[in-house]
Order: C-alpha cells, then structure tokens, then sequence
C-alpha cells in the first residue's frame, strides 16, 4: 500500500477513533472529578473554566500511540526496519513528556499545585537527550538543514545540545499556549500538517504517517475541545504536544524550520520572556498580560476571535515552512 493512502487512512482513523471514545473520555473524566484548577492571576473570565475536566490530552496520546501500534504490528519484517527509525523518537517524546505532564496534572487537581519547573526541566532533558542521541546515531546527523541553502554541518555535540534546546522549549511553548478553548490544539494541527509535508521532503514516509495520525488525533480532540470546551488537553497533551513536534523537526533535519511552523508557540514564550524581563530591569509590563493571547483578550478581543486569528497565522506559517523544506537542497 503507497504511504500516502496509508497516511490518508491513520489520518481518518485517528479522528474517528477519537470522536468515538471522546464523549466515554469525558465522562469519565467527571466522574473521578479530574477537574482543571484555573490559576487566579489568568484573566477573570477564566474563572468559569474551574472544573472543566482536564488530561483531555491523554485522548490523542493514546489514539497516536494505538495507531503507532496497529501499523508496526501489521508492517512485514523489512519495512518495520525503516518505520521504527522514523517515528520512534516522536513517539517515545509524546508517550514519555505525556505521561510527564499526566503526573503534573494529577498531582494539580489533588493537591492544587502542580510538579515544580524544575522537576519538569529535569524529565523534559532526559527525554530530550535519548531523542537527540538516537537521531544522532542512526541517522548519523553531522549537520541540519538550512532552508533554501543547503546542509549546515555542525557536528554531533552541538546537535545534541540544539535538539535538548528545541525539544525543552517547544514543549513549554505548547504548554503556554495552552490558555484558551482550541488555541494549543487548533495551532498544533497546523504545525504537524506543515511537518507532514516537510517529512515527505525529506522523503521519509513514515514519518508522515506519523504527523498524519497526529493531526487526525488531534482534530478529534478538538471536536469536544473548540469554544466552549467540554474539556482541556491540560499539561498531559500540552508538554508533549510541543517535544513531539520538535522530535519531528529533528528526526527530518529541518529544526530551523520549527520555529515558523510553530510560531505561535515561539510569540507566547517570548512574550513571557519579554514581560517578565522588562518587568524586572524596569518595573514595567509591555503587555496587559502575558502568555500574549492573554493581551488580546485584555484589550477586547473575544476568545473565538483571539483563537481563529491565532489559527490563520498557524496555517500561514506552516504553509511557508513547507515550502521552504520543498525548496530546500537535500542531498
């Protein structure tokens, strides 16, 4: 079977597969009152949100995981050798930061607080440094692409460091995102459908598969999640949403391309940075809040109208970064 009905068909089976088990997901969800603790410096409208069930995104992780399963199962001996390589960085970064970002928001609802930023960095590293080493390994990476250049040699160490950098950071990118009904998600369509494209650049088959049953998963999810959500991804899908897009990056070459398919999750976190910066040395806010999308919805945006907005400028990005991996030189 070509590749591309394969991605075509985990595609659509992730989404049903997700709308089938979503609304069970829910209630049960509710009925062990797995319910979000909404932090009270966000915006007061927010408030309303205390309670919506949370780990939503445990859905699409076992979706993906499921379907990673069922093909691996049902490939011959020979094309295991070849799909294994390709997506089991991806894979290993969304099962292992989501079960990460599960314990943080167990942890939260029965305790009110969540696993501290420094217990996080320290799992988030080790996941990134397995990541990184097998990239490095067996695809013998020297280099990464540069788009519409060419291969960047760079040697293996500073890859490793830059993939522990990408996958650290993406993930909290994603994680503070996470702030509106279908904001994290609906972006994080865009950003696997770009890699998608990227990954059959680079002709790694696979790999699109892969993205593929993201997306599919991902839409599902956000079938119960769009405004007003019945219930939240939470860290659980946050954290690894954002390490799994990274693990794509680097597993293609193309990590400088992260940051534009990803961009809203790079102007969330910098607009933290910025704030909280500026807030130090000047005593000063440059935003009304931060992560940004707070901003908006301080100023009078209405939360669909900050989330759509947010979508068209994913799928832009995307866009771009797929052509620039198209126009890239590879060999």
């Amino acid at each position: 079977m070509p590749t591309a009905i394969l991605a075509l068909g985990v595609l659509l089976s992730a989404f049903l597969l997700g709308l089938i088990f979503g609304s069970p997901y829910i209630q049960l969800l509710r009925r062990l009152r797995i319910g979000a603790n909404i932090r009270r410096e966000g915006p007061s409208r927010d408030f309303a949100k205390q309670g919506i069930p949370t780990m939503g995104g445990a859905l699409f992780i076992i979706v993906v995981a499921v379907l990673w399963v069922f093909v691996l199962v049902l490939l011959p001996e020979g094309q295991r050798d070849v799909f294994v390589p390709q997506t089991i960085v991806p894979i290993g970064a969304l099962v292992g930061v989501g079960l990460l970002g599960a314990i943080d928001d167990w942890v939260n609802v029965t305790y009110g607080f969540g696993i501290r930023g420094r217990h996080k960095l320290v799992w988030q590293v080790i996941v990134g440094l397995a990541a990184a080493v097998y990239i490095r390994n067996h695809f013998d990476v020297t280099g990464i692409f540069v788009p519409l250049v060419g291969e960047w040699v760079i040697g293996g160490a500073l890859f490793i460091l830059l993939a522990l950098f990408a996958i650290v950071a993406m993930s909290n990118g994603v994680n503070l995102t996470d702030g509106m009904d279908g904001l994290a998600g609906g972006t994080s369509v865009f950003a696997f459908l770009s890699f998608a494209f990227i990954a059959a650049a680079r002709h790694y088959d696979w790999l699109v598969v892969f993205c593929a049953a993201m997306v599919g998963a991902l839409l599902a999810f956000l079938w119960f999640n769009v405004h007003p959500a019945e219930f939240i991804m939470g860290d659980t899908g946050a954290l690894a949403i954002g390490a799994t897009l990274a693990a794509c990056a680097l597993t293609t070459g193309f990590v400088l391309l992260l940051p534009v398919a990803g961009v809203i999750f790079v102007a969330e976190t910098v607009s933290v940075i910025l704030q909280v910066g500026s807030f130090k040395l000047r005593g000063k806010r440059i935003f009304r809040m931060s992560p940004l999308h707070n901003h908006f919805e301080l100023i009078g945006w209405p939360e669909e109208k900050v989330t759509i907005r947010f979508w068209l400028i994913a799928a832009l990005a995307g866009i771009v970064a797929a052509i620039l991996a198209f126009a890239t030189p590879i060999e």
